[in-house]
């Protein structure tokens, strides 16, 4: 089967939208680490419809583990199929990649992080990718960075790569490039600096300085659901195409990259390319933690106590739907303050209706996994705010209920319990008491929430309709 390239684009079908620049003509600007299917999907695509305008931005791709996607990148040009997968479909040609280095091509990426050429490196290795601890500071006893340090000429991580390109750009008189981490964790540039700068004052204080002085490292948020692409898909792409790609990626329609403002001479318009430019990424991180990730907790509980398998299933669930959006507007939309650039009404129905995609199969089960950990920043804080600002919390309890619920059927028919504190949990939900029990582990519910009365009683009274099953009272409120 012939593969998608830059002969064969002109014989696509004409529902495919081609790239609105010539592939040839583009210029590598960025190095990207990760080019795994959420960058293609999410980041690159920004990228692509900035190159309509500005060729000096394309992509390098890198891969420091696996050759796959950079293989495949180098194969088909750099070209690869973006499909849209909502209410009304689509599918777009993407050009953003300009090179691809895989693995043991390190005198290639060492070369192309000197590039004065190069203004921005990105990355998105997942959290775990940047050698952190627990506390968010740069592990020193991992594997990785022992490895850099004692052989920094030759780095294994992300962090060792950063750096050992910013020390050859300090030798040669260049500017650094700014440093863009497009991972999901709070505070994400500040970490990654401080990281660099941590690896770097072992080897040359000079050179920390320098980075922590010079290097921009931006904070970003990302979001977009990106369902694998997994070989049912990559043929649906070749039938639609009638070429192969196997590079594809799919993403539902919604896409959404905050970054924090950061200086650079010529810089790219990033937001003309739809990139939201901002000083509070906190501001946006938290709608998004506790309007998107709040409302997906509740569906997740409340949604397995109605017999709901999915997200679109629980957001067809009138009474259920009614209920999450009444909590997300009077209830979550309200403790949060103003953010710069950000209508937390218009977020608010976006994400809601993201919900309703049908084409999006997100399990409620897997969102109901280690609640223990989500649930505070997701749903607890909210409600203790609405407290301290008298205001009820009646709806904001349910959830907690909903929760407690699951945990006690799960602990009741001996199945596992997916979460770090889940010994405890099961003993809790099986108490004589299970509500005053749960709520009595402080790692969760802390001890302002676990004393307050009303609360424990809101939480009491709706535990009591799980119990019985009967929800639908719960859900008119």
């Amino acid at each position: 089967m012939t593969r998608l390239s830059r002969s064969t684009l002109a014989s696509l079908p004409p529902a495919i939208a081609r790239p609105g620049h010539d592939p040839q003509a583009i210029r590598t600007g960025i190095v990207h680490f990760g080019p795994g299917a959420f960058h293609r999907a999410h980041q690159a695509h920004y990228i692509d419809r900035l190159l309509d305008r500005d060729p000096r931005w394309g992509i390098a791709a890198v891969s420091l583990r696996s050759g796959g996607t950079t293989d495949a990148l180098k194969a088909q040009v750099g070209l690869y199929t973006l499909a849209v997968i909502d209410r009304e479909p689509s599918m777009r040609i993407v050009a953003a990649h300009s090179d691809a280095v895989g693995p043991g091509e390190g005198a290639r990426l060492r070369k192309l992080l000197a590039d004065p050429g190069v203004r921005i490196a990105t990355s998105t290795v997942t959290e775990k990718g940047y050698c952190l601890a627990g506390d968010g500071s740069l592990d020193f006893a991992h594997p990785d960075i022992v490895h850099d340090l004692k052989r920094p000429a030759e780095p294994a991580s992300v962090i060792g790569w950063i750096v050992a390109g910013l020390a050859d750009r300090r030798a040669a008189g260049t500017a650094p490039f700014a440093m863009l981490c497009c991972d999901n964790m709070t505070g994400n540039g500040a970490k990654l600096r401080a990281a660099c700068a941590a690896f770097a004052r072992t080897l040359d204080p000079g050179l920390a300085d320098w980075i922590e002085a010079e290097a921009a490292f931006p904070d970003s948020m990302v979001d977009s659901i990106t369902p694998a692409s997994d070989a049912t898909f990559l043929a649906q792409i070749q039938d639609a195409l009638g070429v192969e790609d196997k590079a594809a990626v799919q993403r539902e329609s919604f896409a959404q990259w905050v970054l924090q403002r950061f200086e650079m001479a010529d810089a790219p318009d990033l937001a003309a390319a739809g990139v939201t430019l901002t000083g509070d990424v906190r501001g946006y991180e938290q709608a998004k933690l506790r309007i998107l990730n709040g409302a997906h907790s509740t569906l997740a509980y409340v949604g397995l106590a109605r017999g709901h398998e999915t997200v679109f299933e629980a957001m067809s669930d009138s009474e259920l739907a009614g209920f999450v959006t009444r909590l997300v507007h009077q209830d979550i939309a309200a403790s949060l303050k103003p953010v710069e650039g950000l209508d937390v009404v218009a977020y608010a129905d976006a994400v809601l209706d993201r919900f309703r995609n049908p084409a999006i199969r997100h399990l409620l089960s897997q969102i109901a996994w280690d609640g223990s950990q989500k649930l505070p920043y997701r749903l607890l804080d909210t409600t203790r705010e609405a407290l301290d600002a008298g205001r009820g919390v009646e709806r904001l309890a349910v959830p907690t209920a909903a929760w407690i619920a699951f945990i006690r059927g799960k602990a009741q028919a001996g199945e596992k319990i997916t979460d770090p504190l889940a010994d405890t949990l099961a003993a809790a939900a099986s108490a004589a008491d299970p509500v005053a029990a749960m709520l009595a582990i402080e790692p969760v519910f802390g001890p302002q929430l676990a004393a307050d009365a009303r609360f424990g009683a809101a939480v009491r009274e709706a535990f009591g309709h799980f119990a019985t099953a009967n929800i639908g009272p719960l859900l008119a409120r």
